[in-house]
């Protein structure tokens, strides 16, 4: 394992909280466990359109997840309300410690992209409102592979994009799915652990720590290539 060159962030919870969604989906009826509930159906559903080898945007997704979910709890929801949750992912707010993660790389000489399975334009839009969009050198998304991560081809899609092999790219993500699909077409991982344990049938993270600052300083730590 050597130092990266580039490192791509996930952006849906990795980079920004999901939280801001959750009195969304209560104002529908829903009860507040019902965020994760809903994104990881609409990861489950995406998976299922990835392996199959077709595709769909993300928000397409995301709204035949929320339209399962509320008619399993009775409900049929307003609209305007259905329109605000999906309308909400971009309006994210960034996890506390993005900043300082995305600043530390910078200072040491990384080039920092983000790689989505949202729509490009979406992941714009949150690096704006954060600021955080002048540390970012690229926006990649799923919808120009049309394939869904975790398909290698998203991966080496990103690399070539960003003009490096794919041991030159990592990928920091707080999902374990995302980071074993990384690892396993040849990019260095890094695991936001968030109080998650990384599943053990999955393969492992290069780098894992409980923040994004922490993950950071681990991949600032790796030797350069010789």
């Amino acid at each position: 394992m050597t130092r990266p060159k580039v490192i791509a962030f996930d952006i849906n919870e990795t980079v920004f909280s999901l939280e801001s969604i959750r009195p969304r989906l209560i104002a529908l009826g829903l009860p507040a466990t019902a965020l994760e509930v809903w994104f990881a159906s609409a990861l489950r559903d995406a998976f299922a359109i990835a392996i199959t080898d077709r595709f769909a945007p993300f928000r397409s997704v995301l709204d035949g997840a929320l339209a399962s979910l509320l008619s399993t709890h009775g409900l049929s929801g307003n609209p305007e309300q259905i329109a605000g949750v999906l309308d909400g992912m971009t309006e994210l707010e960034p996890h506390a410690d993005a900043l300082a993660a995305f600043t530390v790389l910078r200072s040491q000489g990384f080039r920092v992209i983000a790689l989505s399975n949202s729509a490009t334009a979406s992941t714009e839009k949150l690096l704006r409102r954060s600021g955080l969009d002048p540390y970012v050198e690229a926006v990649l998304s799923v919808d120009e592979v049309q394939r869904s991560k975790p398909r290698p081809e998203v991966y080496r899609y990103a690399a070539a994009e960003a003009g490096v092999t794919l041991d030159q790219l990592a990928l920091v993500a707080t999902h374990a799915w995302d980071t074993h699909g990384a690892k396993a077409v040849g990019l260095t991982t890094g695991f936001v652990a968030r109080g998650q344990t990384y599943p053990n049938v999955l393969l492992p993270p290069d780098v894992e720590g409980q923040t994004l600052l922490d993950v950071a300083h681990g991949l600032a730590n790796l030797q350069p290539h010789p």
